[in-house]
């Protein structure tokens, strides 16, 4: 006599010869391991799974995926550069260098004082 399956989970048990359970198995603990290396104070992990079963001349096909969004580890916060020349700058064309300015102005009067 045939094994009856009546329950969900252990239909996912035998996909895949219980390859894709261990799979699950996997996936959550990435899951896991991901949130608790979260650098915010509230994340998120999300494994969706989808699970296709396909009828043809009385025998039925299950085909199972996952798919993991785990939380981003790292954020950067944007930085503003312009284009001058074709090269990225991160001074403002339209403004002037105070620090370059400031430079080439105190060598002046230390050579006039040189001289004198």
């Amino acid at each position: 006599m045939s094994r009856m399956l009546r329950t969900f989970r252990e239909m996912i048990g035998l996909v895949s010869r219980g390859d894709f359970s261990r799979h699950l198995d996997e996936k959550m603990e990435e899951a896991l391991v991901a949130l608790e290396q979260c650098p915010a104070d509230k994340c998120k992990a999300e494994i969706t799974l989808k699970v296709v079963l396909e009828y043809e001349l009385g025998r039925i096909d299950i085909k199972p995926e996952v798919k993991v969004k785990l939380p981003e580890t790292a954020k950067f916060v944007k930085t503003p550069f312009w284009v001058i020349d074709g090269q990225l700058s991160v001074q403002h064309p339209n403004q002037i260098d105070m620090f370059s300015a400031r430079a080439v102005g105190s060598q002046e009067p230390d050579d006039e004082a040189a001289t004198a």
